[in-house]
């Protein structure tokens, strides 16, 4: 069964901030749409996977750190769409299927600068990841599970080839969202078994 970002494995792992400064992602020589900033590590990391990937394909990250604010209305936005496809559900019950999308604010890895939305880029484009970044399991029937069965074989391919240079590279990723890979988060330190994580929310670094 998969384990959200709402289960108390993950939101009961205290985050010990590092301090490790923010970089943009252009400095590793990562593809972005627009500025993006992560942590040094995560963008070395995302650096060394991008340079395993084979002659002719690239990562693009779509999105990095996101602003608190930005967080929150994705958030409440989804959790109300939830909330309307799932009438009489308790607001527990509301919390954990919206965590199958969006991260709650405490527990957030993108307001810590330590998640990546990304996909993979060819010569001629984005290649065939089996949904659009950003499509929720009701929009896609659920073939944004990295796992889904409901995608082309391409598809199922390219998501492999994703997983093993990012997974190569010390990345985790979100098992609801084949597109979001992290570093240093709490979930992060669920999946590698660490009893901290190492980034609290980058907003409030002094």
């Amino acid at each position: 069964m998969t384990v959200l970002l709402t289960d108390e494995r993950v939101t009961g792992i205290p985050a010990i901030e590092n301090g490790e400064p923010l970089v943009e992602l252009f400095t590793r020589d990562v593809l972005t749409t627009g500025q993006q900033f992560a942590r040094e590590s995560v963008a070395d990391r995302l650096a060394m996977a991008d340079a395993f990937l084979p002659a002719g394909i690239r990562l693009h990250v779509v999105e990095a750190l996101r602003p608190v604010d930005s967080q929150r209305q994705i958030w409440d936005t989804y959790r109300a769409e939830v909330a309307r496809l799932h009438p009489g559900s308790s607001e527990r019950d509301l919390d954990v299927l919206a965590s199958r999308f969006v991260s709650p604010i405490d527990v957030a890895p993108h307001v810590a600068g330590a998640a990546v939305d990304l996909t993979l880029v060819g010569a001629h484009g984005p290649l065939d990841l089996g949904t659009p970044i950003d499509a929720t399991p009701e929009q896609s029937s659920g073939a944004c599970f990295f796992a889904a069965t409901n995608i082309s074989r391409e598809a199922r391919t390219n998501r492999a080839l994703l997983a093993d240079v990012l997974t190569a590279a010390g990345l985790v990723n979100y098992p609801t969202e084949w597109w979001h890979w992290s570093y240093g988060d709490r979930y992060w330190a669920y999946v590698e078994q660490r009893p901290t994580a190492l980034y609290g929310p980058a907003y409030s670094m002094s």
